[in-house]
């Protein structure tokens, strides 16, 4: 078999992901008789015949459902090849994530000063992004809110930040001094897709071994605030600046947890990079960022 031209394999991935020749061929910039000629020969490539037409648009066989996880791995190594070599042959570049509400610039500005012939960049991640980002070379540091998976990373812990409870304004617990996990026994929280931040973040089990009441599964932060103000759910977020801008809604407030363990804010990198401005980024971040 001839080695897989990774052009066709892209072309590929654009059409499984459009169902459609037409519209995959317009993202691409061909004619759709190129695309198909490209198809043909990945599936000359492959062995197997990867897409049916069918008068709705495009189908995969059942060779091509099974190639099409594939496709997208070979893709991502090798986007992450490049990246990763790029980085050894240009260490004066370096991008640094950030999720949430997460402040980086004291670290940055500090890494610029250090180094000023440096190309520092800022880049903000989706919550559930960071580790991926940092292992596909999207960024080459990350500052995030614990837990993260570790595998394939470094990670310090930078500062605590304590736990608080979201509600809405008029909620029977707003305005107390504090309140315990017992005060919200009953109160549905909005869930995350991630198990090990799902546990984290709600507190799930309990001490007592009981689980935490379920609440909506959410992707994003917004859809969590939104279901919080409208009294379909209460949540657990970090102290500090408001999460997505809540400081800013008088129809939300927040009571301190008294009986939580803080959650905690860390630096990540990839395990053994040997990027310099890595190596200097994480000493700005443990120097200049304390919560």
């Amino acid at each position: 078999m001839d080695d897989l031209d990774l052009r066709l394999v892209r072309s590929f991935t654009v059409v499984a992901g459009h169902r459609h020749f037409g519209r995959a061929a317009a993202e691409l910039h061909l004619t759709q008789s190129s695309l198909s000629r490209q198809i043909t020969r990945l599936e000359q490539q492959v062995g197997a015949r990867l897409l049916d037409r069918t008068p709705q648009g495009t189908c995969l066989t059942e060779a091509g459902e099974a190639f099409l996880p594939l496709a997208a791995d070979v893709l991502r190594s090798a986007a992450s090849a490049v990246a990763h070599t790029r980085s050894i042959a240009r260490p004066s570049r370096i991008t640094v994530g950030y999720t949430g509400n997460l402040i980086v610039t004291p670290a940055v500005r500090a890494l610029r000063h250090r180094h000023p012939d440096a190309d520092v960049r800022a880049l903000h991640l989706h919550w559930d992004d960071a580790r991926a980002a940092l292992l596909d070379h999207r960024v080459d540091a990350a500052v995030v809110r614990l837990p993260l998976p570790s595998t394939g990373l470094h990670v310090t812990v930078l500062y605590d930040e304590p736990r608080v409870l979201l509600i809405p304004s008029d909620h029977r617990l707003a305005g107390k001094e504090s309140v315990t996990l017992d005060d919200i026994a009953d109160e549905p929280l909005p869930r995350a897709s991630d198990t090990e931040w799902d546990a984290f973040w709600r507190v799930d089990p309990r001490p007592d071994g009981r689980p935490a009441p379920d609440g909506p599964l959410i992707t994003a932060i917004e859809d969590k605030i939104e279901l919080v103000a409208s009294g379909q759910a209460v949540a657990i977020i970090p102290a500090g600046p408001a999460v997505g801008g809540t400081g800013l809604r008088p129809d939300l407030t927040i009571v301190p947890l008294a009986d939580v363990e803080p959650g905690h804010v860390a630096v990540a990198t990839r395990a053994g990079d040997r990027n310099r401005l890595v190596a200097a980024f994480r000493k700005c971040a443990e120097a200049c960022l304390t919560g």
